[in-house]
């Protein structure tokens, strides 16, 4: 029997941001899997990449399928480097390319400790966020890319199945806060999560999932 655990963030770990009695993340999973499917939240609101590895010793010994998003706390985490003036435009990039090595090293361990588990395994993109400053918003969206091109690169390199949550969470409405999905977005996500673990884990090659 298929039994789905989430290991990330509050991407995840949503239920303190949806409007009182409304669902978070896993409920939703958990109303669209097959009878006798399961969901077990591991994620917790505020993780960065290092924080999964300690998620893990939280996965029911019954697992089937492990599902990871995580990266944004570790995006916003270096928002200051994003504005801090620069004298060229070379000097920016360096400063770039120091934060993308250092985020492809912390998730180059966290996706090895997870496929330690010799589970099936899937991960998804850092969604685009809704920052209502318009320049706050370019900003953010420039930055979250170089980290994207990591997890992209990552999960296409090992041939796991991406769910690229920029697509899925298109709308205003899928976020409850800038930064948050909201229950309608967490329905799109959750739709995505049961599409991707239901489909053929035995097949060596990567699967992206928009929709």
């Amino acid at each position: 029997m298929n039994h789905v655990v989430l290991l990330g963030d509050s991407i995840f770990d949503n239920g303190a941001y949806v409007r009182r009695g409304e669902p978070d993340v896993v409920t939703q999973v958990r109303a669209r899997l097959p009878r006798g499917g399961q969901a077990t939240l591991a994620a917790v609101d505020g993780a960065v990449t290092a924080n999964v590895a300690g998620q893990l010793s939280r996965m029911p010994p019954d697992a089937t399928y492990l599902v990871v998003s995580v990266g944004g706390n570790d995006g916003l985490g270096n928002l200051s480097v994003m504005r801090e003036g620069v004298r060229s435009v070379a000097e920016a990039m360096e400063r770039l390319s120091a934060v993308r090595e250092a985020f492809a090293a912390d998730y180059r361990r966290m996706i090895d400790a997870v496929l330690a588990r010799r589970l099936p395994v899937a991960v998804c993109t850092i969604y685009n966020a809704r920052f209502p400053d318009p320049q706050e918003q370019r900003l953010v969206l420039t930055g979250l890319a170089i980290f994207n091109d990591v997890i992209t690169r990552e999960a296409f390199a090992r041939r796991l199945p991406l769910i690229d949550l920029r697509l899925i969470c298109n709308e205003p409405d899928d976020y409850a806060n800038p930064i948050e999905p909201s229950a309608k977005g967490g329905d799109k996500i959750a739709a995505a999560i049961v599409q991707a673990t239901a489909g053929n884990t035995t097949l060596p090659r990567s699967q992206v999932f928009a929709e």
